[in-house]
């Protein structure tokens, strides 16, 4: 669901990271594990999105907008995407289409139903997936107490679909110490920047920005 505005927004030339994973695996502490190791780096933008619900201490820091707002808003073409899920939603704003469209690296929460929209507003997309053992799913989605056992058992059964046909995917197991699945996020993100950096005009290896995108980076 695009704005028909953005149609005539430039042809990104930077990446958006989409960091998309069941509830539970831990999205939310690795993007604020990577948020404060890459805080200095200008050409990396954190995306808050925008979400019809209030925020919360244990939630993921995003903007709230009651629904008729978040409706003006996107008739507005103040949203790059949007999608809907669990009954809510969700927005990434077109703040990081700009920053992409500019040559830069945008990592947001994203949705693994919503990877159509998503790639098709952006164009040059590298999904993380983050995955963790069912124990540890389990385990987290009880710890924290948001949703009754009924809508563990589904969130469960979703985390243990697999993520598949995805171009330009990366699987990031967070099933141990967070500071080494933060840190496998951080190496994707800095070997972006440091790709589109070579590819910009200027760059050492202008006319090359392609490879990066089309052959998502290996971790070491």
């Amino acid at each position: 669901m695009l704005s028909a505005d953005l149609l005539w927004e430039p042809v990104p030339r930077g990446t958006l990271v989409a960091v998309v994973g069941p509830s539970g695996s831990g999205k939310d502490t690795l993007i604020d594990y990577a948020r404060a190791r890459l805080a200095a780096d200008r050409s990396v933008l954190f995306v808050r999105r925008v979400v019809t619900r209030p925020s919360l201490p244990s939630a993921e820091d995003h903007d709230s907008l009651p629904l008729p707002a978040f409706m003006a808003a996107r008739a507005a073409g103040a949203f790059a995407v949007t999608w809907e899920a669990h009954g809510l939603h969700y927005a990434i704003p077109a703040e990081a289409l700009r920053h992409v469209a500019g040559g830069g690296v945008a990592v947001a929460n994203g949705s693994r139903a919503a990877l159509p929209e998503i790639r098709s507003a952006f164009g040059r997309v590298i999904t993380v997936s983050i995955t963790c053992r069912p124990e540890v799913l389990a385990a987290r989605l009880a710890a924290r107490g948001r949703e009754d056992g009924d809508e563990q058992e589904r969130r469960k059964a979703r985390g243990m679909l697999l993520f598949r046909g995805e171009p330009d995917s990366v699987e990031i197991d967070n099933s141990g110490d967070v500071s080494v699945a933060g840190e496998a996020l951080v190496a994707v993100i800095r070997r972006l920047a440091a790709a589109a950096s070579a590819a910009a005009p200027g760059g050492a290896e202008e006319g090359a920005s392609s490879a990066p995108v089309r052959s998502p980076p290996t971790l070491d």
